[in-house]
């Protein structure tokens, strides 16, 4: 992996109105080695049509920027495309897009929705804008500078109205929600979104009264954790392995019992296995000194799989849990940005017949899940077949 100095680290979360079964809000994101670009629209009202409206809106912006379109070019588009409510004289979508690159440089685009949180230095700041007409519709541009560990957060209506007129008279307005965010002390964009999502459906009572998103775009220095799961074919390459696998500053996670052993064995380190099981199906976590996190191999990583794909579907995970899958689950999504694969090739026939091809192993499966939507995600996935 080369160098690279700043990460964007972006966590969506949404939840739904009651009783719909579609979410009103829609958001979507381009990643790209340099840039992202960040689009979420709310539909007027809530259901079918609000949806449609909202990804009409989001996708007409992300197929026009990611296809080098303008960002006037596009604003302009969209406008001249959403239809005006004849009865409430406001478009049928109000949007917001965040064009933000590596090197801190951000442009802002807001028609009608609650204004971003910009944190610089861990403090919800003000920002500078201009306004421009498209049509008869005004915009809000703004132009901002992100260093490291500074964020924006995106947040729909259902946000700044959640507890209105049950906890609160005029639900969480957004100064309230600024105060929140200062309180905050996040390592992820993931923590931020997840915590103030948790927070709207706690003041919705669980049963939200509008469709709420939430997500945040932070600038982070690069995390790396590197994931051994192994061994190799050749065990003449044991130790070449080892010896690799713990160089550099990154974190390190051993997955399997063959692996661990290896790992032991040829760093001449002892290894101590817990007995505790925090969940019945996931066996305990281990212990050798220099590695962040050793556990057993499919059963836990068939977890994580698990769990990672709810997680991608937009569920809340909880990760105060202590369980093995839950402590990976945790260190890739909140911290790490990169993550190196370090996969042995050798089949273990304890899970299955060694004369099974490698591609149909049951662990290289699982893996394979894993790294999909760990891509899916966002995060930048590598791969090294040992």
């Amino acid at each position: 992996m080369g160098k690279m100095e700043t990460y964007i680290d972006v966590a969506i979360h949404a939840l739904n109105k009651k009783g719909e079964e579609l979410c009103g809000d829609q958001a979507d994101l381009f990643k790209s080695d340099d840039e992202v670009f960040f689009v979420m629209a709310d539909g007027l009202g809530s259901g079918v049509k609000a949806n449609i409206l909202a990804t009409l809106t989001v996708k007409i912006a992300m197929t026009m920027l990611r296809h080098g379109e303008s960002l006037e070019e596009t604003i302009d588009t969209i406008m001249q495309t959403l239809p005006v409510c004849s009865v409430r004289k406001v478009a049928y979508s109000t949007f917001c897009m965040v064009h933000l690159r590596n090197d801190g440089r951000c442009r802002l685009i807001e028609y009608h929705n609650p204004p971003v949180f910009f944190c610089r230095n861990g403090r919800i700041t003000p920002y500078v804008s201009t306004y421009e007409t498209y049509g008869d519709k005004e915009v809000r541009i703004s132009e901002l500078e992100l260093g490291i560990g500074d964020y924006l957060t995106i947040v729909s209506d259902g946000a700044v109205h959640a507890g209105v007129g049950t906890m609160l008279n005029h639900g969480w307005e957004w100064p309230h929600i600024a105060a929140f965010l200062n309180r905050q002390q996040p390592k992820s964009a993931e923590l931020i979104s997840k915590t103030l999502i948790e927070t709207c459906n706690n003041l919705y009572g669980g049963l939200p009264g509008d469709d709420t998103s939430v997500a945040t775009l932070m600038l982070v220095e690069p995390k790396v954790t590197r994931l051994f799961s192994g061994p190799p074919v050749q065990r003449e390459q044991d130790h070449e392995v080892a010896t690799r696998f713990v160089q550099g500053s990154v974190k390190r996670v051993v997955c399997g019992g063959t692996a661990a052993n290896l790992m032991a064995r040829e760093l001449n380190r002892e290894l101590r296995c817990e007995m505790d099981y925090y969940e019945p199906s996931i066996p305990p976590i281990a212990h050798i000194k220099g590695i962040d996190l050793v556990t057993e191999g499919v059963l836990t990583l068939k977890r994580v799989s698990e769990k990672l794909e709810d997680y991608a579907a937009g569920q809340i995970i909880p990760f105060e849990k202590p369980d093995a899958a839950t402590l990976i689950l945790d260190l890739l999504i909140n911290d790490s940005t990169h993550i190196e694969f370090w996969i042995g090739k050798a089949i273990n026939p304890a899970h299955q017949n060694p004369d099974f091809p490698f591609e149909l192993s049951i662990k290289q499966t699982i893996l394979d899940r894993i790294i999909a939507t760990l891509g899916k995600i966002g995060k930048i996935v590598t791969i090294q077949y040992v």
